[in-house]
């Protein structure tokens, strides 16, 4: 379980493939330091499990369905991710309840740049609208976030100075995808409210 409270800006150090996974290298000195096999980190929003730790750097195989149902399959060596441990029990719960399952793939769709913020907005897709509402909870490639408004297909956040600068939405490009994880107590409620039915 995370928070959506980025630790550490990180960097793809290398990707391996394999027969239908991929083993990712990412240096994280913050994040990797006393890391062990078996423990979680979230890679820009997906819950990974650190197979190696060498020093600033660790690894993760991430299976073919986490490749193509999240932006990890497009990344390369270079490429700069989010990075956040577990929270642990007598931690502050800072950002929302985080998962690390992502549960689709929107793209920024625009950047309105104010004078202390800037509006981002991001595609949604159609199975994911009904869970995200106005001033509610998302996570966007692992951060937590305040869903500003909605619309049928998108909606908007806005990004304070500290967001733009140590996570990745501080670059992300329009047409750049990036990892949508919407609110699991939304998602609860549905299926509880349904099985009433």
């Amino acid at each position: 379980m995370f928070t959506g409270i980025i630790e550490e800006l990180g960097t793809v150090a290398g990707r391996d493939e394999l027969a239908d996974a991929a083993r990712l290298a990412v240096r994280g000195p913050l994040v990797a330091k006393g890391a062990t096999p078996g423990e979680s980190i979230a890679v820009s929003g997906v819950c990974l499990t650190v197979v190696d730790c060498d020093g600033e750097v660790f690894t993760a195989d991430v299976m073919r369905e986490t490749l193509d149902r999240s932006s990890l399959g497009a990344l390369r060596p270079g490429d700069q991710v989010n990075l956040e441990r577990p929270v642990t029990l007598n931690a502050r719960l800072g950002g929302h309840l985080v998962q690390g399952h992502v549960d689709g793939v929107g793209v920024v769709v625009d950047r309105l740049p104010a004078r202390h913020w800037e509006v981002v907005r991001i595609s949604l897709p159609a199975d994911l609208g009904r869970y995200v509402v106005a001033k509610g909870s998302v996570t966007v490639d692992g951060i937590s976030l305040t869903v500003v408004d909605v619309t049928d297909d998108s909606f908007t956040v806005s990004l304070i100075p500290t967001t733009l600068a140590l996570t990745t939405l501080g670059h992300k490009q329009v047409g750049e995808p990036v990892n949508i994880e919407v609110d699991i107590i939304a998602k609860y409620v549905e299926k509880l409210l349904s099985a009433r039915d």
